[in-house]
């Protein structure tokens, strides 16, 4: 990290994102004596939605922001808002020039220049191509309330996106509920999203608020969203449209403040065509679309996850265990039918079988029948076979 008097090159749009009045007020104070267009925001939900406006040369933004992670929206407004440039300040830190004039106070001035390439989302692990769009749009639509729809196989960690995605958004001091739509009984999907009132039903023996009601000011994560029932998707939708929530056995409609992110391994367009799924909530879901891709398309990610997974399942049981290069060869060539979760059993079963060693041998690499067959190999050496389980 370092410090430098910072001039813009030319007249334009200058912004500062503080909480802090005084602290606004010293940045419009340090300005040269020339006719800036200035505007002051207290948080950075609020900076991005001037940014939005198109014609901001520079942007001053307090580290110490109330709603979001100023290292987070930087990258955010770098991928979204090339053209202006973007200075971190410490309010509270040591002094630097912002500006070389004579009048100007002294305030402390940090770059932070980004690595090539957006960085993984909380939890995830992988600089891959098919990743870096992923990550970079999801770090876009974060800040928002868009309904966000997470596509993908089974295993590719739609979860951990979803997560990602609230732990990004304004909402991450609030509750992330997550709905497995496959998980509960048809019978008691309703009531559960949508709550009852106490005698609704035989048993109901006193109220229940729901898992929507529950999210009040955070995300609701449907998982398996293909796999809701029909009758239901049309008191979803209305959700959705109204943010209203009327519980079981009551006429009484109560608003809340909920922000929606599903996903699913279903092709809901052919779910769609087959009358399974109604195409009018499908639009509401799918705002804004995010497609994982399965671990086979994103090969060079496999080493980094496969070390990391050791790492954490290793975690406080002494030496960690390092892969010996036939191991790594193995989990290279495997077609991975069951992604990045297929792939956590199968070190989970290499670090068991390793039995406290300190390298993981290609005999403790235990896959299914899908394992690359030897035409499929890169090169004709010979290789310890994997074992099927």
């Amino acid at each position: 990290m370092t410090t430098a008097a910072v001039v813009p090159s030319a007249l334009g749009g200058v912004l500062v994102a503080s909480p802090s009045t005084s602290f606004r007020e010293q940045v419009r104070r340090s300005l040269p004596e020339r006719r800036w267009l200035f505007e002051e925001v207290q948080g950075g939900a609020d900076a991005l939605a001037k940014l939005e406006s198109g014609g901001w040369q520079m942007l001053f933004l307090d580290r110490r922001l109330p709603d979001l992670d100023a290292e987070e929206l930087v990258s955010i407004i770098r991928l979204r808002f090339p053209g202006t440039e973007v200075v971190l300040l410490d309010s509270d830190g040591g002094a630097a020039p912002l500006w070389p004039a004579a009048r100007s106070p002294l305030l402390p001035v940090s770059y932070e220049r980004s690595e090539p390439g957006a960085a993984p989302l909380p939890g995830m692990v992988g600089h891959s191509a098919a990743m870096q769009g992923v990550y970079r749009k999801a770090r876009l639509v974060a800040p928002r309330d868009t309904t966000v729809l997470i596509l993908g196989a089974t295993g590719t960690g739609k979860e951990l996106v979803a997560r990602a995605v609230h732990e990004l958004s304004p909402r991450r001091h609030r509750p992330c509920v997550v709905v497995n739509c496959a998980a509960i009984p048809e019978t008691l999907l309703e009531s559960e999203l949508f709550g009852y009132a106490r005698g609704a039903f035989t048993g109901a023996a006193q109220s229940y608020m729901g898992r929507i009601s529950a999210a009040q000011g955070g995300t609701l994560f449907l998982d398996e969203v293909g796999e809701l029932p029909l009758g239901l998707q049309a008191k979803l939708l209305r959700f959705l449209e109204q943010k209203e929530v009327q519980r079981l056995g009551s006429s009484e409609a109560v608003r809340v403040d909920v922000r929606v992110v599903a996903a699913t391994n279903s092709d809901l367009e052919r779910r769609i065509e087959r009358g399974e799924f109604r195409r009018d909530l499908y639009y509401r879901l799918s705002a804004f679309p995010l497609e994982l891709p399965a671990l086979a398309e994103r090969r060079e990610d496999i080493l980094p996850l496969a070390e990391h997974l050791l790492r954490t399942l290793a975690a406080g049981d002494g030496a960690l265990p390092r892969l010996v290069p036939q191991s790594e060869r193995l989990l290279e060539l495997h077609a991975w039918p069951g992604n990045v979760r297929e792939l956590q059993q199968v070190m989970e079963r290499a670090l068991i079988l390793a039995g406290g060693s300190d390298w993981i041998e290609a005999e403790h690499i235990c896959l299914g029948p899908c394992f690359a067959s030897k035409h499929d190999r890169l090169d004709p050496e010979p290789m310890a076979e994997a074992k099927p389980c």
